[in-house]
C-alpha cells in the first residue's frame, strides 16, 4: 500500500509538471518578438476547415491579425462574430497549438504608425460582425482571410494574397461537394471573388517570422 501511494504521488508530480510546462511553453511562444500587423495563420478542427484545406490544399485554414491591446498581444479574427483574442488563447485553438507568424517584408519602412492605425481602424469596423458562411466578397458579413486582407487593402492599401473566384480551387472532393451543397445547394456561386488562408500564407508580400 505504501508503494502504491508512492507511485501514485509520483503520477501527479510528473502529471503536474508536464502541465506547467505546456503553459510555459505556450507563453514563451506567445511573447516572441512579435510586431503588429503581423498575420497569423493555425489549422482548426471542424467541418468547414477541412473542407477549406481539401479545396486549396493547405493545411492553414484560419487566420488573423496581431495587435497590442493593454500591452499585450491579441488577434483580431474572424470567428462568429469578429472579435479581439487574446493570442495564448487563440494559439490554443489551434491543432496542437501549431501556428505560423507571417509579417510584409518591407514593414519597418511600410507599416508606420499612422498606417496601422488606419488598419487598427478598418478593423474595428467589422468588430461583432457575423461570420460568413457563404464566403461573399460583401461586408455585410466576414471570414477570417477576408477580414485580414480588407484590412490590408484599405487600412495601408497593401494587397496580401491573390483574390480568386470560387471556381479556381478543387471542389471535387466529397466533403468539399457536401459544404457546397450544405451552404448553396444546386445554385454554387463559381465566379465569387474569394481570398482563403492559404492564398494569404503564400503570397511573395510576406515572410516567415515564427513557426512551431
Amino acid at each position: 500500500m505504501k508503494k502504491y501511494k508512492i507511485s501514485l504521488l509520483l503520477l501527479i508530480i510528473i502529471s503536474a509538471g508536464w502541465f506547467v510546462y505546456g503553459k510555459i511553453a505556450t507563453n514563451q511562444l506567445a511573447n516572441h518578438e512579435y510586431k503588429e500587423g503581423d498575420i497569423v495563420f493555425q489549422t482548426t478542427n471542424s467541418d468547414q476547415c477541412k473542407a477549406v484545406q481539401l479545396a486549396t490544399h493547405s493545411p492553414y485554414s484560419h487566420c488573423g491579425i496581431l495587435f497590442k491591446e493593454n500591452k499585450a498581444w491579441h488577434v483580431l479574427e474572424a470567428v462568429g462574430p469578429v472579435k479581439v483574442t487574446p493570442l495564448d488563447e487563440w494559439i490554443e485553438h489551434g491543432v496542437d497549438h501549431k501556428y505560423v507568424v507571417k509579417r510584409l517584408k518591407n514593414a519597418e519602412q511600410v507599416l508606420t504608425t499612422d498606417i496601422l492605425k488606419k488598419m487598427r481602424r478598418e478593423g474595428e469596423k467589422f468588430i461583432g460582425q457575423d461570420y460568413d458562411f457563404t464566403f461573399e466578397w460583401s461586408d455585410q458579413k466576414i471570414y477570417c482571410s477576408e477580414l485580414v486582407w480588407k484590412i490590408y487593402k484599405r487600412g495601408g492599401e497593401l494587397e496580401v494574397g491573390k483574390l480568386s473566384r470560387l471556381k479556381d480551387f478543387d471542389l471535387s472532393h466529397p466533403i468539399v461537394k457536401t459544404m457546397l451543397n450544405e451552404r448553396y445547394g444546386q445554385q454554387i456561386p463559381l465566379e465569387e471573388i474569394v481570398i482563403p488562408p492559404s492564398s494569404i500564407f503564400e503570397s511573395e508580400a510576406l515572410i516567415t517570422v515564427f513557426k512551431n
